[in-house]
């Protein structure tokens, strides 16, 4: 889950800044800690949050499955973050680290992805490596990936239980599509820029404007007028979305059942983020499960 051009579950190298969080605090991944002043990139998982600072990962959240105890090997050189469901991701020199959870093996790194790797995704209970030679890797809960994904592939995105993959301008999705999230529309086939799967949903981005397809029970498949133009990252979270504006603002959709979206329940809309503590300009943001984290300029006011 994240967006500095970056993937829901997948996080990468942006302008250092200052973590702010918003939407659930249940298991405290809401306060932030001071050692993520400085960060360089922010990855929001289900119940535990990541940042990347000077090479090392700091993590924060729910530690019922060790996710908070990462390993000495990603506290320095590691490049990119993905939090996902309790199971934490590392890439470093090319290789995968993971920690956490393991109940489906998401947290056991195939050999495949112990070199070779250049950028990593997860959500729920499965994860993805993108290898330098374009094919992608898939543990955990999905092992399975399609053969149209063994190469000339360019950014991945892994969903609750459907993996997403971005292929000479046109989304390949797989795996479960009860709600449609892989029934890819003819609109996101060509010129698409970025990917990012939700729980049940998916979303694309598309000459500035989001396409969004699948499960819509709140709303998050459903692109507001706010999101059809000047967008330059996105990244769904899993009932709602994040798209990163090319004014360095945000602005969210689809559940709100912990402040994680636009609060559609007054009239007019009330926007949520002029009282989140998240304001431009934003480097980074990335979405989890009703919550979610920004990479922020530390001179950014609490208050829009």
């Amino acid at each position: 889950m994240i967006a500095t051009v970056s993937l829901c579950g997948t996080a990468s190298a942006a302008q250092t800044g200052e973590a702010r969080p918003w939407g659930s605090n249940d298991y405290g991944q809401g306060t932030i800690p001071a050692a993520a002043l400085g960060a360089s990139a922010v990855s929001a998982g289900a119940i535990t949050h990541l940042a990347l600072k000077d090479g090392g990962v700091i993590a924060w959240g729910n530690d019922s499955y060790g996710q908070l105890a990462v390993p000495a090997a990603a506290s320095s050189g590691v490049s990119a973050i993905a939090a996902g469901w309790a199971h934490e991701l590392a890439l470093k020199n090319g290789g995968v680290i993971a920690w956490g959870n393991g109940f489906y093996g998401q947290n056991v790194v195939p050999p495949s992805a112990t070199s070779g790797v250049t950028a990593i995704s997860t959500s729920a209970y499965f994860n993805l490596a993108l290898k330098t030679n374009g094919s992608v890797v898939s543990w955990g809960s999905r092992t399975a990936v399609p053969a149209t994904v063994s190469s000339g592939v360019t950014a991945i995105s892994a969903g609750g239980d459907h993996g997403l993959a971005l292929k000479n301008g046109g989304v390949v999705a797989w795996g479960s599509n009860g709600k449609g999230q892989i029934s890819v529309p003819a609109a996101a086939t060509s010129g698409v820029s970025a990917i990012s799967a939700g729980f049940r949903h998916s979303i694309a981005l598309k000459n500035g404007g989001v396409l969004a397809w699948g499960d819509n029970f709140y709303g998050q498949a459903t692109v507001p007028p706010e999101a059809q133009s000047g967008v330059v990252a996105i990244d769904a979270g899993f009932n709602h979305n994040v798209a990163l504006k090319a004014d360095g603002s945000v602005f969210a959709w689809g559940s709100n059942v912990k402040a994680e979206s636009r609060d559609t329940s007054s009239e007019p809309p009330m926007d949520m983020w002029k009282f989140s503590g998240v304001c431009a300009p934003v480097y980074a943001v990335s979405a989890g499960d009703s919550t979610g984290v920004a990479l922020v300029d530390p001179t950014a006011p609490y208050f829009c």
